[in-house]
């Protein structure tokens, strides 16, 4: 049996998602229609919205589903800046150096295609933005079409200052989108409450389905869409919507009630203790509950999960490996970890269905693969670039 401490990347769906799901496969009509059936369709869609929306600390109106937290990042990001081109005055994003690359290829997109231009803010030593960074952006450039940023990093699960963010930005007239994919379950959202113009998040990260997702999108934001067609949902987002994912999403919404920092401590103390080399990545309290992150002098991150993927334990090295070829995360080298150390990096994520024994397994079986893996060393590459 698998011991699964990857739910970063995905988490298995909730029980009753899963029967909730089901039950609705069975609802016939499409949404938009007007007949009964359809109005009978739109009334499921539409509870779920509520229920969706009361997760986020939003208005049903403004939650937007969509295919999941790729699409919503770039509706996010691209609509917003599009809907603020009309003169051409202002070209500008400013965005962090450690985003998820659903943002980082978004932005730069734009900046290939569309004329945008993207001043990269650097992040301090645990991965978080550097205020004053962005401060002194805003104050040097009147251009600023819009600020996005993570709520909490994916990988080292460092949370960012999305209030100082919002307030500083708002001073300066410009909306804020926040990509909360990782942070959505995991620490209270209140969109109301922060100011956003946009937060993004995807159902597949908390226990429903793969395949949707949300924008919340302030009545007060314009955007222009990525998709044309019928006009559904504020003329934002068409196409027919899925109705029985929605009732997944909303289920699993109100799944979470869960307190992973135990489990997380736990597993974060047994790595210390079995590796002492190992290195904690990220900030040490301000971060998810539900990640831990280190570095492993000496090692290759993919030499140790598939070292640990042997012996029955899935974990993730958070960086990107292209064609085969181990690549260093963009997120360590934006933190100023040397190509060398942010190669070794392995991230351990609890969820809803991990326990103790998932974590011991873990344990028992990571000394022996930091071994091999040392032993095998790194593998040869020439060191990614990352231009920032």
């Amino acid at each position: 049996m698998v011991v699964y401490l990857d739910h970063a990347a995905t988490t298995p769906m909730h029980p009753a998602a899963i029967a909730a799901y089901a039950a609705a496969l069975g609802t016939v009509g499409n949404p938009s229609s007007i007949h009964s059936a359809g109005q009978g369709a739109k009334r499921v869609l539409e509870e779920a919205r509520e229920r969706v929306a009361a997760s986020l600390g939003c208005e049903p109106i403004e939650v937007v589903f969509t295919s999941g937290g790729t699409e919503s990042v770039n509706l996010g990001v691209k609509g917003l800046w599009w809907a603020r081109q009309a003169d051409r005055t202002r070209p500008r994003l400013l965005v962090p150096a450690g985003e998820h690359h659903a943002t980082v290829d978004a932005v730069e997109w734009l900046e290939r295609h569309d004329g945008a231009v993207v001043t990269w803010l650097p992040l301090d030593e645990h991965g978080r933005l550097r205020v004053d960074a962005l401060a002194a952006a805003l104050d040097e450039h009147d251009d600023v079409a819009l600020v996005s940023l993570l709520w909490a990093n994916n990988e080292v699960g460092t949370l960012q200052p999305v209030d100082e963010v919002v307030a500083l930005a708002a001073a300066h007239g410009v909306p804020v989108h926040c990509d909360a994919v990782a942070a959505y379950g995991q620490v209270p959202i209140d969109f109301r409450s922060t100011g956003l113009a946009a937060l993004s998040v995807s159902a597949h990260k908390i226990g429903g389905p793969i395949g949707i997702g949300a924008l919340a999108l302030a009545r007060t934001a314009t955007v222009e869409p990525l998709i044309h067609g019928g006009g559904q949902q504020r003329q934002v987002r068409s196409g027919t919507q899925d109705g029985p994912a929605a009732v997944a999403f909303a289920v699993a919404a109100e799944q979470q009630h869960h307190a992973y920092e135990p489990l997380r401590d736990r597993l974060v103390a047994g790595v210390q203790a079995a590796v002492p080399s190992a290195v904690l990545r990220g900030d040490p309290v301000d971060r998810l509950p539900g990640n831990a992150h280190f570095t492993f002098p000496g090692c290759e991150g993919d030499s140790l999960l598939f070292l640990l993927d042997a012996a029955g334990v899935a974990v993730s090295t958070g960086s990107a490996c292209q064609a085969g070829i181990p690549e260093a995360s963009h997120v360590l080298l934006a933190m100023g970890l040397s190509d060398e150390e942010a190669r070794g990096a392995l991230r351990m994520t609890v969820g809803h269905t991990s326990t103790e024994a998932d974590v011991d397994a873990l344990l028992a079986a990571l000394p022996d693969a930091v071994a091999r893996a040392t032993r095998a060393g790194y593998a040869a590459h020439a060191p990614a670039t990352f231009a920032r």
